[in-house]
């Protein structure tokens, strides 16, 4: 039997749920109480994440979304408002990316790369503060970049860095505009993070220079100061607090989670 109390709870969207970062900060938001959406293309990665969340006084649903599509944008920010009545929290975490030398890069990958880390970022972003400034209740919208934008030496690729990067204007943007309705807007820029997608970017490099896993992780954090690769709990966490009633005034700022390995 449902609780009618759990859809007074705040709600939270999470592109790119389906594992890594997303699913970390699926679970730290479900553990605070919020009713959770969890978006990605990867359906059973989806499912995977709503079952390790455990807070039985919060919701969560899965929903199948390709942010590289608009009318998809669309479809997931109606079924979270059908679904929980409020969008209070946006968390735009969707990326991909690929290890490849700059003159190895093409068109489809730029293509690719773009429709989803930043084409999917600014969409996402417009729909929900669309419904936040309807709702009058204010809200906060979380924008993933990443260190690479801001010129970590072994970023998997230009384009990537790229794409990314016009993550952090828009935020500075978006947060000069929305900020008279009560929303922030913030990016986070992780480092070298434990994920899936870095083990694909580990595998072929150790391929390409005949290394082991070991060295070539070791080789990324020979940049790092602390010499630390990140959990994703770990961004996870700051994702909670820029939702919480500390961040409440922050607003237009791109926060590193990398150790130390660039300070911009």
């Amino acid at each position: 039997m449902k609780d009618n109390n759990k859809h007074q709870n705040k709600t939270v969207c999470i592109t790119g749920a389906g594992g890594g970062i997303g699913r970390a900060i699926a679970i730290e938001m479900n553990k605070e109480g919020y009713n959770v959406a969890c978006a990605d293309t990867n359906l059973d990665g989806l499912n995977q994440t709503i079952q390790l969340l455990s807070n039985e006084k919060s919701e969560a649903i899965a929903l199948k979304t390709d942010v590289s599509n608009v009318l998809d944008i669309k479809k997931m920010v109606n079924e979270v408002v059908k679904t929980f009545n409020s969008l209070d929290v946006m968390v735009n975490n969707a990326g991909v990316t690929r290890a490849a030398k700059i003159e190895d890069l093409n068109e489809k990958d730029w293509n690719w790369i773009f429709d989803v880390n930043a084409k999917g970022t600014f969409f996402c972003m417009q729909e929900a503060a669309k419904q936040m400034i309807k709702q009058k209740t204010g809200g906060r919208i979380i924008n993933m970049s990443s260190n690479g934008a801001k010129g970590f030496v072994d970023v998997s690729n230009a384009i990537y860095a790229a794409s990314k990067g016009s993550v952090i204007s828009m935020t500075k943007t978006a947060a000069q505009q929305l900020g008279k309705y009560g929303i922030t807007v913030n990016s986070i820029c992780p480092g070298v993070t434990l994920t899936d997608i870095l083990e694909k970017i580990i595998k072929t490099r150790a391929t390409e220079q005949n290394k082991t896993r070991k060295q070539v992780l070791e080789h990324y954090l020979r940049n790092v100061p602390t010499g630390l690769a990140n959990d994703p709990k770990e961004i996870a966490l700051m994702v909670l607090f820029l939702s919480s009633k500390g961040g409440r005034n922050i607003s237009g700022q791109s926060y590193n989670i990398d150790g130390g390995a660039v300070t911009n």
